[in-house]
């Protein structure tokens, strides 16, 4: 019996200040303290007043039998018992989890719960954690505002973070946004590189503007529309087209891992003009159009910014001229009939002087027909064959300088 006595007191646990132990919840009196056994030489104490720094949903889910870890914070109470800190105990377990968080680098999810001048507090469990405004990714719209509610709009949103400092001694816990965006980025751009595939359609938004295209973020990493795949009409920036917020549909047109970069298209997405253009011109048509540039031969004009044709010098003037800045100028507006429409050369022939023609009535006055694709639907092909015959619709346009440049001759091009 001795023997077995001296054992059991072998056994006991000698406590010390802070140390965080676990214990088996055995009782819960009527003034909310609770008891653990600790394995000492009496049953462990959490006061109420403990009890009222834990959060409630913990506090209320307590029962016997529950195990739970708790702080020493005095070995003996003139009771006998040990006093012990259960909301210590959590604050440590959380500076324990943010000590391995530190050193793993995983990236977590905070809200943040309040900020000062400096940056914005979020809590990690008990333990205070601070993201200062050098860490913010969040708050980049505002960073040249120095006011003291320049974060409010931040408190009760989610961020992701990671630990990059931490001095327990001290409750320093400093937490950093920019780092953990950059690496679940990273993460996320390599997901999304060996999934994509050549030709799929996805969903994203407009992130950011050069001066070469626009960059889309596809849900973590950013893929390149280039200014000739923002539209099929010329476009010189990108503001043109779209604006940063903006969601987009766009075509994966490359992807490079070894370099890491993804192509993406918009045009592509939209019907090429060419190939749709008798839906909505015909041959003696009046359109309006914009000189976009001159050459010897002719002047260029675009029509529906999204159509540019050639107005050869012959069609810019009844009388002889020696350079189409005679007649028109770059950027001017002008009305302009349509002579001349091979989609499978991507060319259109227009004239300038045959506009006013009064032969041309029956097609200026003929009644819309959203199905006439042609003149020869809307007039009947009879009529159309009958003004070719007669030399008032041309079936070639001048071509005696069309060639004189390859390049040229392709930049009629939309």
């Amino acid at each position: 019996m001795e023997q077995l006595l001296m054992d059991s007191a072998y056994d006991l646990r000698e406590l010390e200040v802070g140390e965080i132990i676990e214990g088996v919840i055995v009782g819960i009196s009527d003034n909310n303290e609770v008891l653990v056994d600790i394995n000492a030489k009496s049953e462990g104490v959490i006061p109420a007043r403990d009890l009222d720094r834990v959060d409630e949903d913990i506090r209320e889910n307590l029962k016997p039998g529950d195990e739970v870890f708790v702080q020493v914070v005095r070995p003996t109470s003139r009771e006998g018992n040990a006093i012990l800190s259960l909301s210590r105990a959590l604050a440590e377990y959380d500076w324990q989890r943010a000590q391995e968080l530190l050193e793993s680098q995983e990236i977590f999810e905070g809200e943040v719960s309040g900020y000062n001048r400096g940056g914005v507090i979020v809590y990690l469990g008990k333990a205070r954690g601070f993201v200062p405004a050098s860490q913010l990714v969040s708050d980049e719209g505002k960073k040249q505002e120095d006011s003291d509610d320049r974060f409010k709009d931040l408190v009760g949103k989610k961020l992701m973070l990671k630990v990059i400092e931490m001095d327990r001694s001290r409750n320093r816990l400093i937490l950093s946004e920019r780092q953990a965006m950059r690496e679940y980025r990273r993460m996320q751009k390599e997901k999304l590189l060996s999934e994509l595939q050549v030709g799929e359609v996805r969903k994203g938004v407009i992130s950011s503007m050069a001066p070469f295209g626009a960059f889309v973020d596809l849900g973590g990493a950013d893929g390149l529309i280039h200014l000739t795949e923002l539209s099929w009409r010329r476009v010189q920036d990108p503001t043109e087209v779209v604006s940063i917020g903006d969601e987009v549909e766009v075509k994966i047109i490359s992807v490079d891992r070894e370099r890491r970069r993804i192509g993406l298209s918009l045009r592509q997405l939209q019907p090429e003009p060419w190939s749709v253009i008798h839906e909505n011109y015909a041959i003696g048509q009046l359109v309006e159009g914009v000189i976009t540039r001159l050459t010897s031969f002719g002047a260029f004009a675009r029509i529906d910014d999204t159509i540019e044709g050639l107005i050869h010098i012959s069609e810019l003037s009844d009388h002889r001229i020696n350079h189409p800045k005679e007649m028109v100028k770059e950027g001017q507006r002008v009305t302009l009939r349509i002579i001349k429409i091979e989609p499978e050369k991507r060319r259109m022939g227009l004239s300038l002087k045959r506009v006013p023609e009064e032969q041309y009535a029956e097609i200026d006055w003929a009644p819309d027909d959203e199905d006439a694709a042609t003149i020869g639907q809307a007039l009947g092909e009879e009529v159309v064959e009958e003004m070719m015959a007669e030399g008032r619709v041309d079936e070639e346009a001048p071509e005696e300088t069309a060639n004189e440049t390859s390049e040229d001759a392709s930049e009629v091009e939309a």
